[in-house]
């Protein structure tokens, strides 16, 4: 009995001393996005992002980052009118709450890193037209990669590719006179920013 109470007192201490090493921070990001939508007739648009995250640094060389971020994407469409006299360029937007955990991996517990992870996209608003086949979808599952460098006084730059994993569009395969949509629209997303993690002591 003694040694088992012994062994339980050895783990407690060095879970505690383990759990006192994990650094907890909060912070805040935004930057650019660059986003478009796969075997959609459209090219690049330019948009914003921005949000909040908490850093979990459980040591040198791995930090668990829960975001929370609203982000605009979409894509920009050069839309032609029927009997009309020409064309015109609109922006689709597609608007999400992005709820997100990336893992960073820091070399040789440096600010240069990389990182990855998932994130679930929540649709806010969107500035599709409204046609009997466009059936949008509320969510998207997307998955994040990237570099990045950290200063030691809190300043984060990072570049990160996201790209969707659900069909935003939602076309099913219908068939209109002989031309099938039945290609899968998923969300890419080029982000360039920076951010702040606040030293809390």
């Amino acid at each position: 009995m003694k040694k088992v109470t012994l062994i339980a007192f050895v783990l407690i201490i060095g879970l505690a001393t383990s759990q006192a090493q994990v650094k907890v921070s909060p912070g805040i990001r935004g930057g650019l996005n660059v986003s478009n939508i796969t075997n959609f007739d459209s090219d690049p648009k330019s948009d914003f992002y921005a949000g909040g995250f908490v850093a979990i640094k459980f040591n040198k060389y791995f930090t668990l980052q829960p975001e929370l971020t609203y982000t605009r994407q979409g894509a920009k469409v050069r839309e032609f009118e029927i009997d009309g006299p020409g064309s015109r360029t609109a922006n689709y937007d597609l608007n999400y709450i992005s709820i997100g955990a990336v893992a960073k991996f820091h070399f040789g517990g440096g600010g240069f890193h990389i990182l990855g992870g998932p994130s679930l996209d929540i649709k806010t608003d969107d500035s599709f037209p409204e046609y009997n086949y466009y059936n949008p979808v509320g969510t998207d599952l997307s998955i994040i990669g990237g570099v990045g460098y950290s200063l030691p006084n809190g300043l984060t730059f990072e570049a990160r590719f996201k790209q969707g994993l659900i069909d935003i569009y939602g076309y099913d395969g219908i068939d209109n006179d002989d031309y099938s949509y039945d290609d899968v629209f998923l969300n890419t997303v080029f982000q360039l920013g920076i951010s702040y993690t606040f030293d809390v002591k």
